[in-house]
């Protein structure tokens, strides 16, 4: 069997929507592709659209410090659910919060997602008057239980900045 040029080995990997040379080869050899010749195709350079697609997305180094600089100051929330099973009181849905600052985190069991902005809100006020302190940023993922005009309203009164996370970054 001859030997595909380099142009060759190029075209019909590009053709073939960059498959590797080695299946190209194991086509070419069963005859299964119409018009795809029978030569050996040989690796004799590196496909930079292939070798960008195979690229890990590097890690991203634990903060050691937090953000904020005192307790309060940036909550994180998430809400998890619904179970698959529910508690022995009903409840599908776990809302966490956790500060910024000491780590501390709270969890809530909601038996429905749309009771979050009333747990929430109850929640806010009774830290904020326990700890006296007064919390500065909230910052959520983009979920409605979230973004919704009870909380909006809340955050505008209390003078709590909201923010929202980019989807699938977990490191932030």
């Amino acid at each position: 069997m001859a030997k595909a040029t380099s142009s060759q080995a190029w075209l019909w990997h590009c053709r073939l929507s960059h498959l590797n040379l080695d299946t190209i080869n194991l086509l070419s050899n069963n005859e299964i592709v119409i018009g795809l010749p029978k030569l050996k195709f040989v690796k004799d350079h590196v496909c930079s659209f292939c070798e960008l697609g195979k690229t890990k997305q590097k890690s991203f180094q634990s903060k050691i410090t937090p953000s904020s600089k005192r307790r309060l100051q940036l909550l994180h929330m998430d809400l998890c659910g619904p179970m698959r099973v529910a508690s022995v009181n009903g409840k599908k849905y776990v809302l966490v919060i956790v500060d910024d600052y000491s780590r501390y985190t709270w969890t809530y069991f909601l038996r429905f997602k749309d009771k979050t902005p009333k747990v929430l809100i109850d929640f806010l006020r009774l830290v904020q008057r326990g700890l006296h302190a007064q919390v500065r940023i909230v910052r959520t993922d983009k979920g409605t239980e979230f973004l919704n005009k009870a909380l909006h309203g809340y955050f505008a009164s209390e003078g709590i900045l909201h923010q929202t996370s980019v989807a699938r970054t977990p490191e932030q």
